[in-house]
């Protein structure tokens, strides 16, 4: 039981003191980059369970690694291509003076993922990979407000039935620790129930925040509906192109082997918003972020703070849907274009 006070004043992730978040895309390209970063270095960890994962330096957050605290994550698009943001990301942070200090040097430590949106409508014919740049460009951007929808990591992102795009979701709980997620949808599964109206996760939606329909009241929704987004790849003659990559954090006090359990944890929210999920073909991946001072929090505590950040990351999921917008050359429709009553 989550004895829950409130969303956060922002309703995003940001809601946990001390961190930021930037955007950076390019319409162009239909791709982006999405930075989280803090004003000081946090405690972080990770969890994967999709099939198909595509990450940089995250063997660092296992919690037997001797890594303490990081300084930015990225979530990009791009495919192998978008692992390129967290280079711009190191960049900007040495600029910055900060980093892990070797001597003279500081080496900024910058964990990634990406998810596949390289056959989406949008001119992926470069020169040079654009990745560096857009991660610079959110490091840049990053601040406590921060746009959702079709931004950043979930610029050109997709799930079953429509566009994804970026979301984010806070709660306050009643001994006043924040939760917060922040998550890039792009996901084999459909985040709706079989007619597009409801979302799987319309249970734990918080005043509104994603239109309001409630849940679906009909029931035996076992068998999902012929996918769009597969319908769309195959005619470039590919149907792996998914992944659901997110952030859950919390301003509480956890050590890093709480935050590999709290990443565990949210990845119930993605399965609670997304059918199916953890497929072999999404690389569904989840860090637990921490910027509380102190150890750790007892297991009473800490049990309330797992639960809520997967109901935060349910909850992220439906926003970055309801969000998103349409762009020309879209090769599948948003939430709303297809709902009147969105």
């Amino acid at each position: 039981m989550v004895a829950v006070v409130s969303k956060g004043p922002r309703n995003l992730i940001t809601d946990v003191a001390g961190l930021k978040v930037g955007n950076a895309q390019d319409d162009r390209l239909k791709s982006g980059s999405t930075v989280l970063t803090a004003d000081k270095p946090f405690k972080a960890s990770v969890h994967v369970m999709g099939g198909a994962p595509g990450t940089r330096e995250t063997d660092l957050l296992a919690p037997d690694k001797t890594v303490t605290a990081i300084d930015a994550l990225v979530l990009s698009g791009g495919s192998a291509f978008g692992l390129d943001a967290c280079s711009g990301v190191m960049d900007g942070l040495r600029a910055q003076g900060r980093g892990y200090a070797v001597g003279a040097m500081r080496i900024p430590i910058v964990p990634g993922a990406i998810l596949f949106d390289l056959i989406n409508g949008g001119d992926k014919d470069w020169d040079e990979n654009p990745y560096r740049a857009l991660g610079r460009a959110a490091l840049d951007a990053a601040a406590e407000d921060f746009a959702l929808g079709s931004v950043g990591a979930g610029t050109g992102a997709m799930a079953a039935m429509q566009k994804g795009g970026l979301g984010s979701a806070s709660m306050v709980l009643a001994n006043g620790t924040t939760v917060g997620a922040l998550v890039a949808v792009n996901s084999l599964g459909s985040v709706t129930t079989p007619g597009d109206r409801h979302f799987w996760a319309a249970a734990f939606e918080m005043d509104g925040e994603f239109g309001g329909l409630g849940p679906d009241p009909a029931s035996g929704l076992v068998a999902p509906e012929p996918s769009r987004k597969e319908k769309a790849m195959m005619l470039h003659a590919t149907a792996q192109a998914n992944t659901t990559i997110a952030i859950v954090a919390t301003d509480a006090p956890l050590s890093k082997t709480q935050c590999h359990r709290l990443a565990v944890t949210a990845h119930d929210g993605l399965a609670r918003a997304i059918v199916p999920t953890h497929t072999p073909l999404d690389g569904d991946l989840v860090f637990g972020v921490s910027t509380g001072s102190g150890s750790s929090v007892d297991h009473h505590v800490f049990g309330e703070i797992c639960a809520a950040s997967a109901i935060c990351l349910s909850r992220a999921v439906c926003r970055g849907i309801y969000e998103a917008t349409h762009a020309e050359g879209d090769i599948i429709e948003t939430y709303r274009a297809t709902n009147q009553w969105a």
